[in-house]
């Protein structure tokens, strides 16, 4: 045994918690080390893989997730901080305001790349969710402030944005009316 095994073998081990918490709306308990990341139990622990890796500094947005509803960076939240929370991926985007989206998305070419997406539909959905109205241009802009977007110089993605909120607004209007 040389002097660098001596030094591993004397370490201790990690801490492990095993955490309890909602995921993409099911419930999950997982044992996780006491100092991984949100995202690395999310794509190493869970392999849920649509939220991106990209900076592991909080600069990019691509690993964006909603936690209780708010748009968090996962490679800047412990693991540890989802116990008994809400925490939805990329991966849960089958709601109504999520078809709404994702089609505006297709339909304005919104997506280049790919690599930002999924942090930018859930920084997206987050603003569609708490405003539950049409938006414009400027809030859109500003809920989406955190990520970064290399290829599309973000108009589209800004004009589906858009677009999905007066479709959802347009929805919420008729139903409200037919009740």
């Amino acid at each position: 045994m040389n002097d660098t095994d001596k030094t591993r073998a004397d370490e201790p081990a990690p801490a492990v918690s095993l955490l309890r918490f909602r995921l993409n709306g099911a419930d999950v308990s997982v044992a996780v080390e006491d100092h991984r990341t949100l995202l690395e139990l999310l794509r190493y622990g869970l392999d849920l893989t649509g939220t991106k890796q990209g900076c592991d500094e909080g600069e990019c947005g691509a690993c964006t997730v909603l936690l209780d509803d708010k748009p968090v960076l996962s490679c800047c939240t412990l693991a540890a901080q989802v116990e008994g929370r809400d925490v939805r991926t990329v991966e849960a985007l089958a709601e109504r305001e999520a078809a709404a989206l994702l089609d505006a998305f297709d339909r304005h070419d919104a997506a280049q790349c790919g690599f930002c997406t999924p942090g930018v539909l859930m920084s997206a959905e987050a603003l569609l969710m708490d405003t539950r109205r049409a938006v414009t241009i400027p809030e859109a802009a500003r809920a989406l402030s955190g990520n970064l977007c290399r290829c599309t110089g973000y108009t589209k993605i800004l004009h589906a944005v858009v677009d999905a909120s007066e479709r959802l607004a347009e929805e919420d209007a008729e139903h409200g009316a037919a009740s």
